[in-house]
This record gives C-alpha cells, structure tokens and sequence, in this order.
C-alpha cells in the first residue's frame, strides 16, 4: 500500500490504553488477581444479560444491539473468586493500593487528580460482566506526553474493573472466566492530537514507558490492550478496539485510513450512480433444487437489492476485506454465518441461472448487485435488514462505529459507537477523597536505565533489558541486598532468557525464588555457574526451596580443599600435556576442571587454583 499524505487527508487520531494493575487484590473485593486455567473451575454460573435504561430513560445503541440476539453466558468460578465477581454480592469499597498506582500514573502523566473518585456503571452487555454493566471512576484530567511530533494531551485517566476472560463460544453463547473480571484497570485516553501512523505508536510507547516505571501493572499477553481512534477529514470517527502490541498501532491506523478512503470513494461513485437499497424479499423458491450445500440446507434465502452497487461490493477496501466483507460482518453480529452477492456469483455452487433468476425475483438489473442471506427464517430475515443499513450508510461514506482490530492489520465490525446514555451512577460504592501528596512520583523507566550505567557499571544494552524487563523489581531487591548488580542483571534477563530457549517454565518462578538463589551465591553455597541449573529445578517444582533445589541439582558448595583436589586430579591425568604446553594447558583443563566439579565450585576459584597446578608441574 502506497504512503499516504497523512496532513492532506486531515488524519486525526487518538488512543485509549488499558492497563491491567499488579495489585494484590481486585478492585471491588479482596480476591487475588492471579490467573487460573479453565480446567481449574469449581463451579459454573449462568447469565442471560439485556440493555437498561440510563437515567434519563434512554438505551444506548450499542447495547441494544448487541442484545439482539439471545446468547446464553456461562461463567467459569474458582476458589479465587467470589460472590462480588457473580454479582451475587455488592462490590467492596474501592481497593486502596489500586487508587494510590492509580495516582501515581496520574503524576507521570503530569494530569490533575479530581478531589473523589465516584464509581459509575458503564453498560456492557456482550457478556464480559456478570452484571452487565462495568464500574469505572474518574482519577484524573489534563495530562500531556512527550512524542517526537510533538505534544499529546492526555483527555483522562479512569481506574476501572477489568471484563471477565473469553474462553470459547458455543453453539448457546459465550463461556467466560471469572478470574479475569475486576483486576484494577487504568484506561488513559488521550486528545485527538496525534497525526501520524508513527505518531500514535510513539505516544503508545511513550505510555506504556511510564506505566511501568511504576513498578505496579502487569506484564505479558492481554495484560495491556490499546485502542484507536480515527477519522479523515470526509470520513468519521471510527474506534478501534483490542490491538494487543504496540508493534501494530502504526498498521492498524495505516489500514484504517485506507479503508476510509475507499468508502469515501466508493460512496462517491454510489452517489454519482443515484443507488439506493430495495426492500428485502424472500427468494427461497429460486433456490429449490440448487447444488449450493449451504443455500439448500437452509430454512430460508432473503435477499436485497442493491441499486447501482454492481462491481462495487467486491471492491477492496484493506487487504483480502471487501465492501462485501463490511455486509457480512453486520449479518454475523444478527446471527448470521455471512452472506453471498452477485459481484462473486455464480460461486459457491450457485448457478448463472439462478443469478439471473435472484435478479429478476428482486427487480435487479446488470447495474444492480443483490445480497442474500441462507439461513433460519428469523435469522435471514435480521441479517438481511443489517446488510441493507449497512448499504445505505456506504451511500453516504463512512460510517461511526467500533471495529475489532485483526492481527494483520485490518479491522472488522463489531457494534455503533457508545453514547452517553450507557453510563449511570454506581450506587453501592461510596466516593472516595483522593490526596495525591500521599503518594511519591516513580522513577522514570529511562532515568533507571542511566542511574544502573552510573551507579553499578552495567553496560548500557543490560541495563535497559533490566530497567524495561518484567523483572526489574527483583533487581533492585537483589541490589539493595547487596548483590553483586551484574550477577544480578545476568540472572534475571540472560539466565532467564536461556532457560525460556529450553522450554523451562520460567513463569512459575517467583521473586523469591531469584532473591533466595542469589543469597546462596552471595553466600558462598553455590558458585555462580550452577545459577542456572538450580533456577531450572525451581521453575520445575517451584514448592522447593532454593537450597533444597540446589542439593537436588548436585550443586551445593564446596569448600577449596575438596576443589583443590579435584583440580589436582585434572592436572595429574594431564601431566603430559602441562609439561609439554605449561599455561598453554589452562583453557582445556579449566573446561575439564568445571565439568568434574559439576557447577558446584565458583569459576574465579578454579582458575586461581588451577593456575597454582598447573605452576607446580610446570
């Protein structure tokens, strides 16, 4: 895809960031925040969720819609959760530790706290809330970032709880886990300010960046999730929702705004052809007899004439997604499994007859297109009155709405925009004074990665790996206990790193696991080189303790008797070798040395015992 003038077009984008907390406990009650496999449910609960009325009365779009089909919701509970995360119980009081990150991303985000914090319920009715709605609460407004383009306002920043894990679908609805729903969220939203592909992604980083500089969110896959939205100056708003790495934001905004320049061209075209959209019919009759497998085991065929859409409904609008693409993704949120139209028929065992039979039945000529739909009668006849909205709106350009963001970079439809009227007050939570003098501000991610060049020598490349690592607050216990800072910095990024290559279940390591092995090198129960080994045998049974780990390994300390001993053995079986190579020997015997003694001695005190052997026969 050819680069676009970004300024020309009048690009305007902005970007919402959810970022799960590493708190203790949840928001609203004191379960933990880990997470649990599915097979480890104790018990399950059933939901069937519908859309409420705000306070003024009124029924946001987007929930309305995403009620229109009947879904069945079942929820995974375990020995983690509680009655809060079933809406069996009101939620708790709002949990501090979250409200006191809460603040301190504020601080880095140079925003301006509120004097309370009032939780609101945000309807959601796909499902991902027991309660059908999510509670949410303003922290703090007017903040800025830095970005090489220049400035981003940050609009908010809200701490709310986080929706219930999808695990599958079923043939009734939708199964979710409980374990996810309330961690604590922040979702930072900033101004319309960026104006580049590349800009969004740098204010993305930049974010993220000070996120973690707090030392208090979560890490790893779906743990952030950021947002987009975007518009060109003849197109429209359009959100775009779940991109899960920064390395995609760039592409995403690319593709949208492509796609919202070839709606603009396409609704152009429409609108010079005077196209329209016909009534739906039913064209089941056309169908009797036919070799399509999927139209013959259907109860009904609707379709809809599409005035002066031929050749337009196949256009491509991103890669592999067409105007027809943008149609069935309205019919598959009716309950659809997507529709047929003329501008790919006959295909797909439909005949040439009967396209021009389909034509004739619905009063379309060679100008025209025709989409249809097979299926249950109820569903066709839903699905077919999506598409044709659907076709009207392609008449007047792009439309406003949420898309769902696709790991290539295209995006599909996912419901209209919210409104205002999905969000009311939370009456079970009491507000919340919020003081942020009580918290301090973070150091910055990028002023830690100088601070560990100047104050611990490591080299520049290491100390950004351990300054921006998941394992940065290990470190700095490590160090404050005083650890030797490299061995530190080696252990918790290349030893781990190595062990992830071997397929070693370093997740299951704790903090304590790596502060506990350190202390035995620091120590002198365990040499250096058997780090690893011994973090090998913890992450494989984590119920261990690293001294325990260590005996398992073979790996506890000796003292220097027993490695002068051992080196003595090696130099005696080489005898040859020394008196023919003297310190020429060193390197060969040194490898041979460390094997016997099997990790279990420091490297510094083999090669000085060594170099005293190796002296002697010399």
């Amino acid at each position: 895809m050819s680069e676009y003038d970004y300024e020309d077009l009048g690009l305007v984008a902005g970007l919402e960031i959810h970022q799960q907390l590493d708190t203790a406990a949840k928001l609203f009650c004191d379960c933990p925040t880990e997470r649990r496999e599915p097979e480890e449910a104790v018990r399950t609960v059933t939901r069937y969720l519908h859309p409420t009325r705000s306070e003024l009365g009124e029924i946001d779009e987007a929930a309305l819609e995403e009620s229109r089909v009947d879904r069945e919701f079942q929820y995974l509970g375990y020995d983690t959760t509680c009655l809060v995360e079933e809406d069996d119980e009101p939620p708790h009081r709002v949990d501090e530790e979250a409200l006191d990150v809460a603040l301190e991303i504020a601080q880095l985000l140079d925003a301006t706290p509120v004097d309370a914090a009032h939780v609101m319920r945000k309807i959601v009715v796909d499902g991902s809330n027991t309660s059908g709605f999510q509670r949410s609460t303003l922290i703090a407004t007017d903040g800025e970032i830095e970005t090489e383009e220049g400035p981003v306002r940050i609009a908010d920043m809200l701490l709310e709880e986080e929706s219930a894990g999808r695990i599958e679908e079923t043939e009734e609805g939708v199964v979710y886990s409980l374990d996810r729903l309330g961690i604590p969220l922040v979702e930072i939203g900033t101004e319309p300010d960026v104006r580049s592909p590349e800009q969004a992604r740098d204010a993305a980083a930049r974010i993220g960046m000070l996120l973690r500089s707090t030392g208090h969110v979560k890490r790893g896959l779906g743990t952030i999730r950021q947002d987009v939205n975007v518009s060109i100056a003849e197109g429209a708003r359009v959100e775009l929702k779940g991109v899960q790495s920064l390395d995609d934001i760039d592409d995403i905004v690319r593709e949208e705004v492509r796609r919202q320049v070839e709606l603009v061209e396409i609704g152009r075209e429409l609108r010079e052809r005077g196209a329209s959209v016909g009534e739906p019919r039913d064209v089941t009759e056309v169908f009797e007899g036919t070799d399509s497998g999927v139209v013959a085991s259907a109860e009904a065929v609707v379709a809809v004439p599409l005035f002066g859409f031929d050749g337009l409904v196949g256009r491509e609008i991103q890669p592999d997604r067409r105007l027809g693409t943008e149609f069935s993704d309205h019919a598959k949120r009716a309950g659809a499994g997507g529709i047929f139209h003329t501008d790919e028929l006959p295909a797909y065992g439909v005949t040439e007859d009967e396209v021009a039979a389909l034509r004739e039945a619905v009063g379309a000529d060679e100008a025209d297109a025709v989409a249809l739909v097979a299926a249950s009668r109820a569903v066709a006849e839903r699905a077919v009155d999506a598409v044709a909205e659907r076709a009207r709106s392609a008449i007047e350009g792009v439309p406003e709405e949420t898309r769902g963001a696709n790991a290539d970079g295209t995006s599909r439809y996912l419901r209209p925009l919210p409104g205002a009227a999905r969000m009311y007050p939370e009456t079970d939570v009491p507000p919340v004074p919020l003081d942020p003098t009580e918290v301090e501000t973070p150091e910055l991610l990028t002023e830690k990665v100088d601070r560990y060049v100047a104050e611990y020598g490591l080299d520049a490349g290491l100390a950004e790996q351990v300054a921006y690592g998941r394992r940065m607050p290990v470190f700095e216990a490590a160090v404050e206990d005083g650890i030797d800072a490299t061995l530190a910095a080696g252990t918790v990024e290349s030893t781990v790193t190595e062990l992830r290559r071997d397929d070693v279940p370093v997740e299951q390591l704790r903090d304590e696991h790596f502060l506990d092995v350190l202390a035995l090198v620091d120590a002198g129960d365990l040499a250096k080189e058997g780090v690893g080994d011994v973090l090998r045998a913890l992450a494989e049974d984590p119920t261990l303790t690293a001294a325990e780990a260590a005996e398992e390994a073979g790996l506890s300390g000796v003292d220097e008797a027993e490695v002068r001993e051992t080196v003595a053995e090696v130099v005696e079986r080489n005898g040859e070798q020394v008196e023919a190579e003297g310190m020429g020997a060193f390197s060969a015997l040194m490898g041979e040395a460390m094997g016997a003694l099997r990790g279990r001695a420091d490297g510094e005190v083999v090669s000085t015992v060594l170099r005293e052997e190796i002296q002697k026969r010399a």
